[in-house]
């Protein structure tokens, strides 16, 4: 089966939805060590607050990859029951 190619506008199309996405993350981002402040952070503790995301995911994304790939649920499948309790404690 032959993959479909996307043409120049199509191409376009997506580009300037996401450049939408990622000045709204922009925006957001630009004001979060406000936001860290206004809930009490320190100013010396907001590089920390910065640098804790990145490095959570740099140790919990390998660690769920690992049972992920040996997991198999018989009506959910393989990654389904890692969306579902990830979209749980998210929420």
């Amino acid at each position: 089966m032959k993959k479909r190619t996307l043409g120049f506008w199509e191409i376009w199309n997506m580009s300037f939805g996401f450049l939408g996405i990622q000045m709204g993350f922009a925006l957001q981002n630009a004001n979060v060590s406000r936001i860290f402040q206004t809930l009490g952070a320190e100013i010396e503790d907001i590089p920390i607050l910065w640098v804790a995301a990145p490095l959570t995911g740099l140790i919990v994304q390998p660690i769920i990859g690992y049972f992920s790939d040996r997991t198999w649920h018989p009506k959910l499948g393989r990654r389904r029951p890692y969306f579902l309790i990830g979209a749980i404690l998210a929420s």
